[in-house]
């Protein structure tokens, strides 16, 4: 077993494949943290008692004890520890917020405890679980803690349970699924900003005595911010140094929170936070928070990386629906609301003609769907544009020899709809309150359970019999004037919750009902690009923005924290003219780090045009194993010099796809450059015209052949480095495929 409970030292140990995580029961009622680190028996695990300035503490335990200066396990409000809080807990009778749970057993079983209504890992053979029950003699509630272990991707993920066994209300009113404590203050917070077309900017800032937040209140994990964040020590590179990462398996609002005290401690929480979050337990009722987790890693941030990417893709993502992953050929950036069964339909035949595999019909197909200010809600074919109906229309695309993607955008509904013209209370909107629209559209209250019930039984309508590939589900608006009439006002904190339950109800029915089609999530692009949405996706629209030279950077962030199999790639006219050969070809290389999709109108496409696509998809599916399960290491960061450089590799090395993209300040967004360039890496975006690349992936005593270019290279040499040169001017790209000769 992995974990050890030591009833002796009154130790409990947890143990990954390389990192080690160790706790103790301080007089039999206090769980503290005393290591969290690489797996060394080396490893520091005596306890100490610390400054305590100001600072109250138990008589009975004189300064042994003081809960501002302890690094905890799990901290709470109001009992004198002046830090963030894990958990807040109201007693509805007396009105207290002073909140303590005291230690009573820990146990260990095999596998792991489901998370009702949620997303979670799945657990395999190896997987273990630590369960510390905690109680609160004044409520009358007991808190259950879980340290489940992944140990091949050296991950643990924390959660808990609180039962309200007591005979009065209470009320969760701050949520930390994860809680850390470190001791010392020595590290960069890695973290993800954005926008809107720009998701996923990689920003580096260093740790100061005070409170650092990461947070979302949008209702959704957001294009502006992300719930995964790095802690990497002072001097930690890619491949060296000590590295922390953190993740939350949620898609709405959430808070990261890091703090360092007067101590030059560190506490990094995650979870849902307290501004768009409280939830009343009545006597008897149990609640389950999300899952969060974190992985360490002592060999540099791109371990950590690969750590998270193998984790998201053994334990978080659906199975694969295909031998292989569709190559799609989107209409939206061709003809964007201007459909018909006959326009698809040739479509479709030159999907098959470039080499596709799937067609994927985006919006414009369904109710009065003439722009973006009508007909969501309404799930029906729009009869002018398919007069057979759905059903028919897919067995003529699958006559083509492709198959079939449809776009739905089920959480949403436009004022000019027919389900808005009678449900119009089935919007969230505050009593009293103007509607505010984004798109033209409102957010459906999905935490009323006959707003479900309704989408289920219209899409099941619209669907059923429909042979369907892949479902493209979309979400373009943000939640504001959060309410639901359907709750009483005691619980109208909980709304965001529980939209974000319907959400996930209806995630688990789709894939039950159409159990053959994969789905891609979408939301404006990336703006639900976090793993809550990878449960039940297979990948994900990177971002709404397909112009490569941004891309790069969008692509280069991303993969801080998850895998290339997620990051849905397309070859689309943001590139320009498909013409253009080196346009083309670094749109086709750039979106070489993830499932390959194409966005343009095939039916103008020459036949040249066709043949390079194919010779492109043929290339692709050489790649396609390395890219969808290989692993990742960065190489060079575009943010510092205007290039990425990455390569995938083989689990025995045998094989590495090397890419390096050349974007500099030619191409992309003035928007993007803008926003790149306000980050202030201290460094010039002026491109060199050589770089030094080193393969950390690379054998010893191994002779690689580049099967582009015929060239062979030593392994110690590629693991020393070799010089890649690049142009003065314009977008550049340069691939080699290396195989063991």
């Amino acid at each position: 077993m992995s974990i050890k409970i030591d009833k002796k030292e009154n130790r409990i140990t947890l143990k990954t494949k390389n990192t080690m995580y160790v706790m103790q029961i301080l007089f039999d009622r206090f769980p503290v943290h005393l290591y969290y680190g690489k797996n060394s028996p080396k490893a520091d695990l005596t306890y100490r008692a610390r400054n305590t300035s100001y600072s109250p503490n138990y008589e009975e335990y004189g300064f042994t004890y003081v809960p501002n200066a302890e690094m905890v396990e799990f901290p709470f409000y109001g009992n004198g520890d002046y830090r963030a809080d894990a958990l807040r807990l109201r007693d509805m009778t007396s009105g207290s917020k002073v909140t303590e749970f005291i230690y009573q057993k820990a146990r260990k079983f095999k596998g792991r405890k489901d998370i009702p209504g949620l997303p979670f890992a799945d657990a395999n053979e190896n997987t273990e679980t630590l369960e510390l029950t905690m109680t609160d003699k004044f409520t009358g509630c007991t808190l259950k803690l879980y340290y489940t272990l992944f140990p091949e991707c050296d991950i643990i993920s924390r959660y808990f349970t609180l039962e309200n066994g007591g005979n009065g209300d209470v009320r969760i009113e701050k949520c930390m699924s994860l809680s850390l404590d470190l001791p010392d203050m020595n590290y960069e917070m890695i973290s993800f900003c954005g926008s809107h077309c720009m998701e996923r900017i990689p920003q580096i800032t260093p740790l100061f005595r005070g409170n650092q937040r990461v947070e979302s209140k949008r209702g959704a994990s957001s294009h502006q911010a992300n719930p995964f964040i790095m802690l990497a020590a002072n001097g930690a590179k890619e491949e060296s140094g000590n590295v922390y990462g953190f993740n939350f398996v949620y898609s709405g609002s959430f808070l990261d929170e890091v703090e360092t005290d007067f101590n030059g401690t560190t506490r990094v929480a995650v979870g849902l936070g307290s501004d768009n979050f409280s939830m009343l337990l009545k006597p008897g009722e149990e609640f389950s928070s999300p899952e969060a987790i974190m992985t360490f890693s002592s060999s540099g941030i791109g371990t950590v990386s690969r750590n998270m990417h193998s984790f998201i893709r053994s334990h978080i993502l659906p199975a694969e629906k295909y031998e292989k992953r569709p190559v799609v050929l989107n209409s939206w950036e061709a003809f964007y609301f201007d459909i018909d069964e006959d326009i698809m339909i040739d479509f479709a035949k030159a999907a098959k003609e470039c080499g596709a595999d799937m067609l994927v019909m985006d919006d414009g197909w369904f109710g009065k769907r003439i722009n973006d200010r009508a007909g969501l809600g309404d799930w029906y074919e729009n009869p002018d544009r398919f007069k057979d109906g759905l059903a028919p229309f897919a067995d003529r695309i699958h006559a083509q020899d492709v198959k079939f993607g449809i776009w739905i955008e089920p959480e949403m509904v436009n004022p000019d709809s027919d389900l808005f013209r009678a449900h119009p209370d089935w919007i969230l909107l505050a009593p009293g309150r103007d509607p505010l629209v984004a798109r033209h559209q409102h957010v459906l209250d999905f935490a009323n359970p006959d707003v479900l019930e309704y989408i289920k039984n219209i899409l099941s309508a619209c669907f059923d019999g429909v042979a369907i590939d892949y479902f493209k589900w979309d979400m373009n608006r943000h939640m504001c004037s959060v309410y639901s009439p359907v709750l009483p006002p005691e619980r109208q904190d909980e709304t965001a919750y529980r939209y974000m339950l319907g959400v996930y109800e209806l995630y688990r029915w789709l894939t039950e009902r159409y159990p053959n089609a994969m789905i891609e999530n979408c939301s404006g692009g990336g703006g639900r690009y976090d793993l809550g949405m990878m449960k039940y996706s297979t990948q994900i629209w990177t971002s709404d923005n397909t112009t490569p030279a941004d891309r790069v950077f969008i692509q280069y962030g991303s993969s801080f924290g998850y895998p290339a199999s997620t990051m849905s790639c397309h070859v689309a006219t943001g590139i320009g003219s498909l013409e253009d050969k080196n346009k083309l070809d670094f749109g086709y290389r750039t979106a070489l780090a993830g499932p390959l999709g194409y966005e343009f109108n095939a039916l103008k496409a020459t036949d040249e045009l066709k043949k390079t696509i194919n010779a492109q998809i043929d290339e692709y599916r050489r790649y396609e194993h390395l890219i969808l399960r290989g692993d990742f290491y960065r190489m060079l960061n575009p943010l510092e010099c205007g290039c990425s450089a990455y390569c995938f590799a083989s689990d025995s090395r045998s094989e590495l796809l090397f890419t390096l993209l050349r974007c500099g300040n030619d191409g992309g967004t003035d928007m993007l450059k803008r926003f790149t360039d306000s980050l202030k890496t201290g460094k010039s975006r002026t491109v060199p015209e050589s770089f030094r690349v080193r393969f950390a992936a690379a054998k010893r005593n191994t002779v690689y052949k580049d099967m582009i270019s015929g060239e062979c290279f030593d392994g110690d040499t590629l693991r020393r480095g070799i010089t890649v040169n690049v142009p003065k001017e314009g977008l550049y790209s340069k691939m080699m495929y290396l195989v063991e000769d």
